[in-house]
């Protein structure tokens, strides 16, 4: 199998998990939902492939987990009430759209989110379109520019960079997680479309960014591609060197040392849309012109 859309009711939000390469090989984190033998165990929030953000009118959708005490919960967000709304088969695409509610602690609905995934594919890569709209309800929303969001992954240890140091990262409501040193087998880089580099393409911006490197003794790489219609385009990319690998055009300010701003704001009824593609590429490099070609046919679609 490719990949699971799940949304059980002891998750906070809806994902795609495990998702898998072409030739099999797992791409993404086991860890918390089923873990594997030398990957690190922090950040529990960060479960397959998911879109979500800090601070929307202050509640923090991003970082809420089973690990958040009871105490502490009312500040965080949670997407559910996910009900599929159509699936779609055919020889070479493959389609599944959902809605779902973006609510608080008391199950008020800050916003309705309708997304569809169109899966595709060939030998050696795999794609997913997602294409995300969310739509204010009764109160106007403001996201917040700040550094946690959009579209995320948790990658495999192996698309991890090689590490000898403990780090320490601290989100917005104050909590402190400390990201073990990699473990064997890390051999993970990155790659932008205006060719930054490994940790470097951290508060840069770009139309795609590419994290690649060895599983199985086979190349194997996620780019994530941006879509010109997006807010915020080209997008920061929020691109961890131990597996979070994040696209966040919202989160101008923190990227930019505090020279842009944007704080995107919705009235009740009016909706912003994010589309994103993710390929999936194994058994040989990619090279950033089909990266530039992948890029300008997905900015005429969607």
């Amino acid at each position: 199998p490719f990949t699971n859309l799940i949304f059980p009711d002891n998750m906070e939000k809806p994902v795609l998990y495990p998702i898998n390469a072409a030739n099999g090989a797992i791409v993404t984190r086991g860890f918390p939902l089923k873990s594997r033998d030398g990957e690190r165990t922090d950040h529990p929030h960060h479960i397959g492939y998911w879109l979500n953000y800090e601070s929307v009118n202050g509640l923090d959708f991003w970082n809420n987990s089973y690990a958040i005490p009871a105490d502490r919960k009312a500040k965080y967000g949670w997407i559910r009430n996910v009900k599929i709304t159509g699936t779609k088969s055919g020889a070479k695409t493959g389609e599944v759209s959902y809605t779902a509610n973006w609510e608080n602690q008391n199950k008020d609905i800050l916003l309705k989110e309708e997304t569809k995934f169109v899966f595709s594919g060939s030998n050696d890569t795999r794609t997913v379109d997602r294409v995300t709209t969310l739509t204010a309800q009764k109160d106007t929303v403001r996201f917040k520019d700040i550094k946690d969001g959009m579209v995320g992954l948790r990658l495999t240890k192996e698309l991890e960079f090689a590490s000898d140091k403990v780090e320490e990262f601290t989100d917005s409501q104050g909590n402190i997680t400390k990201v073990a040193a990699s473990g064997n087998g890390a051999s993970g880089n990155y790659l932008t479309s205006e060719g930054k580099t490994g940790a470097g393409v951290w508060a840069t911006r770009g139309t795609w960014c590419m994290l690649y490197g060895i599983k199985e003794g086979k190349p194997l790489s996620v780019a994530i591609i941006d879509h010109p219609k997006n807010p915020g385009y080209p997008t920061y990319w929020h691109a961890r060197d131990y597996g979070l690998f994040a696209a966040n055009p919202l989160g101008q300010e923190v990227f930019s040392n505090g020279k842009e701003k944007l704080n995107l704001t919705l009235k009740p009824g009016e909706s912003v849309t994010f589309r994103y593609r993710m390929l999936i590429t194994t058994n040989h490099e990619v090279a950033p012109e089909t990266l530039n070609q992948q890029a300008n046919a997905f900015s005429k679609i969607y």
